[in-house]
């Protein structure tokens, strides 16, 4: 994974239209539809920690972790300026090691998508399930080969925003289904621009793929529903969401 660095600067710009109360409302929902007490919860790839913090205001006992220190600088400013007693810390979802076991664990917006192959999703499945309590829940959504197929593909997105012009580009690769995203931002400074550039890719899977990999970790039950629903993905579906069961007696037991 990169570091995201220039992207952490203008990530809340670009992703302004994304709803996190709704979507924290949504992941509450859900733990209520399987039955499920959060207790003390974990934000995985936490990004700039806008949905941690729409966590925490729904009363969810909940930090973040991210790989990125400009994301997580981001979110500390955030949570400061929302006198929000959120704790944050910077690691890699695939070399995961809290300091003990969780209840929950939420890794959402297309996360696991920019794990570099196979081999670290697996990884990262592994360490989840290593930290989550006996009957804990795992909760986490990605794009799908639709999305990067059909939506993402070779497209060129641009963005203008107020102090921000952003041009997005992608290169799809069938062979495996990544997409290589290039990010251009021209960031206004009085009557110039300053540009500074963003590289990383994701790659998408199948509902069958990552249910193995779940499976191969030690989860025991495994939902897919379609993005902010209960029902099951639709064919066109852009974003799916997974729901992996943790049996008794697997935490303390890593092998990896």
């Amino acid at each position: 994974m990169a570091g995201y660095d220039v992207f952490a600067r203008y990530y809340d710009a670009l992703t302004a239209n994304v709803d996190y109360a709704a979507r924290a409302a949504y992941l509450k929902a859900l733990l209520e539809r399987l039955g499920h007490a959060p207790g003390l919860t974990l934000d995985l790839a936490c990004g700039t920690g806008s949905l941690t913090l729409a966590l925490h205001r729904l009363g969810f006992d909940v930090y973040g972790v991210d790989g990125s220190a400009a994301m997580l600088s981001e979110a500390k400013d955030k949570a400061y300026d929302q006198e929000a007693d959120v704790l944050f810390l910077c690691q890699k979802m695939q070399r995961l090691d809290l300091y003990g076991t969780v209840d929950t664990v939420f890794c959402a917006l297309d996360s696991i998508n920019h794990l570099s192959g196979p081999e670290q999703v697996l990884e990262t499945f592994k360490r989840v399930a290593f930290f989550l309590n006996d009957d804990g829940w795992f909760i986490f959504d990605v794009n799908t080969p639709f999305k990067h197929e059909k939506v993402l593909a070779d497209n060129t997105f641009v963005y203008d925003l107020p102090d921000i012009y952003c041009v997005w580009q992608n290169t799809y690769n069938p062979q495996d289904g990544s997409v290589a995203i290039e990010l251009d931002f021209f960031e206004r400074q009085g009557k110039l621009y300053a540009r500074s550039s963003e590289r990383f890719s994701e790659r998408a899977y199948s509902a069958e793929k990552l249910t193995a990999l779940l499976r191969e970790a030690g989860f025991d039950r495994v939902e897919v529903f379609g993005d902010m629903r209960f029902d099951a993905p639709a064919p066109d579906e852009q974003r799916m969401i997974f729901a992996a069961h943790i049996p008794n007696s697997q935490n303390g037991v890593f092998a990896g």
